[in-house]
């Protein structure tokens, strides 16, 4: 049987990880700054990690939702503590994409209206109603659209009004910091003002930060130094350092009823475990601000380069967009095959995207730099010819 061919691969094939760095099946050691899509958050192989599941999988590695299980409640009350949001109720689930479809159905139930604002360059996952609020035509099917959604500018204040002035949408989505789009950030200014038309409308405010949250951005959520308090944040990603665990945290205007959302493997009791694992490690090694001292010692770092080519660099903590006046395809690929770093890709054909662990240093920063400088010079002949 063949697989479903999805994604172009390179040639090679991970085998182990620890900490920043990851080894292929012939013994190479890439450095790794791109955690597989923001996901590594703690790093490859943490023993705190490892130990957490091993104990779990030797007791109990799953039972359905119909029955207690302690380690939800833990999880909840960790993960509230530590994101200072002990007021939200928390909904677990397994990915970010099924996180969304979640918000966007209790904004739905919450208001009784079908419509949805939402922003160019956005990506909230590939699921029904994910996708349909992710500004990618390309990857919509016929059956996915199926509500009315609206997509503006990023940071355009009286576009946004204009679109709530009708005070008909179920919902707004915006991510903390749009990732796959390039590293944009909305400011703190039009996040406020977005959160007040929300207020003003009934419409339902969705923080998406599956890619920014869990420490990324130097804040627990990216939204946070805004000072504003959305209805409902949708995670995953880093939340489980390689496990697949997703969840809302939905504010307390909420009223739970049964049957309302419900899931399988949602927070099972292995999930749960690396859950608390990643929290219990952020919180141990003081990585939000950790996240923030180093993503400003990186692009300190990249802008003091003069790197040629680079036309911007952009994020907030160890989320990082390097901009170039061309497509960076075969550098990411010279990066990977002849310098051993990985790094990501964006909708934005010319934007690299950074998403190393949080327990990034120094060391790791300055290979990347090296490993850079030594592949411009190549691009920069090609691009000069």
């Amino acid at each position: 049987m063949k697989l479903f061919d999805v994604y172009p691969l390179y040639d090679l094939c991970p085998v182990r990880g620890q900490g920043a760095y990851v080894w292929d099946d012939q013994g190479t050691r890439y450095l790794d700054f791109y955690g597989g899509h923001a996901v590594i958050s703690i790093g490859h192989g943490h023993p705190h990690f490892t130990a957490r599941l091993s104990e779990q999988l030797g007791s109990l590695a799953f039972y359905s939702n119909s029955v207690i299980n302690p380690l939800q409640q833990e999880l909840a009350d960790l993960l509230g503590s530590m994101s200072d949001c002990k007021d939200y109720q928390l909904f677990l689930c397994n990915s970010g994409a099924e996180a969304n479809e979640n918000a966007l159905k209790m904004a739905s139930f919450e208001t009784g209206r079908k419509k949805v604002i939402a922003f160019k360059h956005a990506f909230h996952g590939r699921t029904s109603a994910a996708v349909n609020v992710t500004d990618s035509k390309g990857i919509q099917a016929p059956i996915n659209t199926t509500f009315e959604v609206s997509y503006l500018p990023l940071g355009d204040v009286e576009a946004l009004e204009d679109a709530l002035r009708p005070s008909d949408a179920a919902a707004v989505i915006v991510e903390g910091i749009q990732g796959i789009g390039g590293i944009h950030l909305p400011s703190q200014d039009f996040l406020r003002a977005l959160a007040e038309g929300c207020r003003r409308t009934g419409t339902i405010l969705i923080l998406d930060e599956i890619q920014s949250g869990y420490a990324r951005s130097g804040s627990f959520f990216a939204f946070q130094k805004s000072g504003i308090q959305p209805d409902i944040i949708s995670m995953a990603k880093g939340m489980g350092n390689g496990f697949p665990i997703g969840g809302i945290l939905l504010h307390p205007r909420f009223t739970p009823r049964h049957g309302l959302l419900g899931t399988t493997f949602g927070g099972s009791h292995l999930a749960c475990a690396a859950g608390l694992a990643v929290l219990e490690v952020i919180r141990d090694e003081n990585l939000i601000a950790r996240a923030a001292t180093m993503g400003e010692m990186l692009m300190g770092a990249l802008r003091d380069a003069r790197l040629p080519g680079v036309t911007d660099i952009r994020g907030e903590g160890l989320m990082t967009g390097i901009a170039f006046d061309y497509a960076t395809g075969p550098l990411r690929k010279q990066l990977l095959m002849e310098y051993h770093i990985f790094t990501g890709s964006s909708s934005d054909p010319n934007t690299m995207r950074l998403l190393p662990s949080l327990t990034i240093g120094e060391t790791e920063i300055g290979q990347l730099l090296e490993g850079l400088r030594k592949a411009l010079r190549t691009a920069s002949k090609m691009h000069s010819v």
